[in-house]
């Protein structure tokens, strides 16, 4: 046994395999939360001022959280994406070595 093996820490996992639990899935993860959270955390949000066009803050705050979550959900997918083209690479590689 090298040294670089070693030092390496023992995951359980057979070399090629992918952890479950990567950055990208919990990132991805944490922005299909975050519109979510907001949306039911009712009392950050539950007045009439400040107003936009005469409309009241409590209507206007979650009409802007519309194109929002969107943009959360476009980067979550894109995550996930990169997460897959990785998972593929590793099992390509694990399979060839």
């Amino acid at each position: 046994m090298s040294s670089s093996e070693a030092s390496k820490p023992d995951t359980g996992a057979s070399p090629g395999t992918v952890p479950v639990v990567t950055p990208e899935r919990v990132l991805a993860g944490i922005s299909l939360l975050v519109p979510i959270v907001a949306m039911l955390w009712v009392s950050s949000y539950a007045k009439v001022a400040p107003e936009a066009g005469g409309m009241p803050f409590f209507y206007w705050y979650q009409l802007l959280w519309v194109p929002v979550s969107a943009v959360f959900t476009v980067a979550a997918y894109l995550l996930l994406q990169r997460d897959e083209k990785a998972r593929r690479a590793a099992v390509q590689d694990g399979g060839q070595a």
